[in-house]
């Protein structure tokens, strides 16, 4: 993915504009799982001088209560979207020095923290998915149940949109794209239909794809797994944002980042992401020493330890008062040991 030149800016430097107002960006964002994140940064926040990193600030919900909870941390925020970054930066900005928000993906967390001066930090967030701002202004058309140009760029000002995607890329690649990122079992049977409508008018608004979609499948896949939509929205979105590829490259790079002792948190919200964290956790919190030694080595011991068992999920409590958390799937490790020379 190419760079965005992140260039960090302070809270209240971003340009003047006419989006919602800080009070509208509270009520709009209620941050997942919240409490349960910060009891697992904690440990690692409470020294003087800790830098955590909120990797997908989108509204600042999170930033703002790691800003608020732990008085002496510095908070880098990163994101791809300069619409949530400008109204985050009104939320923040109280904190003044305390916060620095960068416009960057975070995949590229090693050149912003480069760019900083700052070679190791205390802690890192991830907040996956897509923000609460972008399900909610209705012409970014991430949601389904609204009408809405087929865009679903978290960074409008570059990229391919999802009505390109939709409109250009041969069949083939679209069955792969909907099996492999929607997990979609009837891919091919949907694309299809796309390719005949395509052809008639290319496609422009969500709510024509929707119709298109409902038109194609069988009774039987229309009656299970609730709006038949949501599988192909979700894999042209991670499509058009480059998501899996970003985020296999982020969260080793954020792993990487830690300082001895600090943490990393990360909230996903579908098996795919989920899947590539457990992964890079797991192979962290694993010895890499050969079968059969008698003593493992120092350089062949884990460098993570898992802070949870498997993926920690959001109380009923929680679903009830906010319905987006009920997919929410919380994974901790902390950094142990140095990497082998």
């Amino acid at each position: 993915m190419q760079g965005r030149e992140p260039q960090p800016r302070q809270p209240g430097a971003a340009p003047e504009g006419t989006g919602a107002p800080e009070a509208a960006g509270n009520t709009r964002h209620v941050p997942v799982m919240l409490q349960r994140c910060l009891d697992l940064l904690a440990p690692a926040l409470a020294a003087p001088g800790a830098v955590v990193v909120d990797c997908t600030l989108g509204l600042g919900g999170h930033s703002e209560a790691l800003l608020g909870t732990f008085p002496s941390v510095r908070l880098i925020g990163l994101d791809r979207d300069k619409e949530a970054l400008r109204l985050a930066g009104e939320r923040l900005a109280r904190f003044g020095e305390r916060a620095t928000l960068v416009h960057a993906v975070y995949d590229e967390l090693p050149e912003v923290l480069a760019r900083l001066d700052l070679p190791r930090v205390q802690g890192v967030l991830f907040d996956l998915g897509v923000s609460s701002m972008q399900l909610d202004e209705a012409d970014r058309g991430f949601a389904y149940a609204q009408d809405a140009p087929l865009d679903m760029r978290m960074d409008q000002t570059t990229g391919a949109s999802a009505a390109e995607v939709l409109n250009t890329y041969p069949p083939g690649e679209l069955v792969r794209i909907l099996r492999a990122y929607g997990e979609e079992k009837q891919a091919k049977r949907i694309v299809g239909a796309v390719v005949r409508e395509r052809e008639r008018e290319p496609f422009t608004n969500s709510a024509r794809l929707v119709q298109v979609i409902r038109d194609a499948l069988p009774q039987a896949a229309k009656r299970t797994g609730g709006n038949p939509a949501k599988r192909t929205f979700q894999a042209l979105r991670i499509e058009v944002n480059g998501e899996l590829a970003v985020l296999e490259r982020a969260v080793p790079a954020a792993v990487g980042a830690l300082a001895l002792g600090g943490r990393i948190a990360v909230l996903s919200y579908q098996s795919l992401e989920d899947r590539l964290v457990k992964q890079v956790l797991a192979a962290g919190a694993a010895s890499t020493a050969p079968a059969g030694l008698p003593v493992v080595p120092e350089r062949y011991q884990p460098r993570l330890k898992l802070l949870t068992r498997g993926a920690e999920l959001p109380t009923e409590e929680e679903i009830a008062e906010n319905r987006r958390a009920a997919p929410a799937r919380l994974r901790g490790a902390q950094r142990i040991r140095e990497d082998a020379e």
